[in-house]
């Protein structure tokens, strides 16, 4: 039966609703077959590439090539490298092939103040694809350990 409330809903009385299908163990997937398609699926989306990337942006070969030898460059007082030092603040490549870093050091007197620009800029004309590599040191911001990567806090058993 259906009757009308004084605010406008309707209500109506059933004697019972039917129960909902009970999931039955026949119905699961296997655990070995679930493992397997979430593992398919990961290795499929961490080898995806970025499509319609431009060589220099984030995620673009070039770009990615200057970030790889970054990552190869180590402070020699931390045993990290100065990408997840978190002392590079910025990359900037040209569809030309120049490429701009933006750095800074842990102090103004660090003992590699006068040595590590050069190494940089050295080794990020090495890559293959750039044109021209220029250093610019920066003290502002002032550079703290909040600015390394969690792989960096891992390393230096900071986390």
């Amino acid at each position: 039966m259906s009757a009308m409330t004084g605010d406008g809903f309707r209500t109506e009385e059933v004697d019972g609703v039917p129960s909902p299908p009970k999931a039955r163990v026949d119905d699961a997937e296997a655990p070995g077959s679930k493992l397997e398609r979430k593992r398919d699926y990961l290795e499929g989306f961490l080898a995806e590439k970025p499509q319609g990337v431009a060589a220099g942006e984030p995620g673009g070969a070039l770009y990615e090539g200057v970030i790889a030898s970054l990552r190869e460059i180590y402070d020699p007082e931390i045993p990290v490298n100065i990408y997840d030092l978190g002392l590079i603040y910025g990359v900037d490549v040209t569809d030309d092939g120049d490429v701009a870093v933006t750095m800074t050091l842990t102090t103004p007197h660090c003992p590699v103040a006068e040595s590590l620009p050069g190494e940089v800029e050295l080794r990020v004309a090495a890559v293959p694809g750039v044109r021209d590599a220029e250093v610019s040191v920066v003290w502002d911001p002032p550079w703290d350990p909040a600015k390394m990567s969690d792989e960096a806090r891992l390393e230096l058993g900071m986390l």
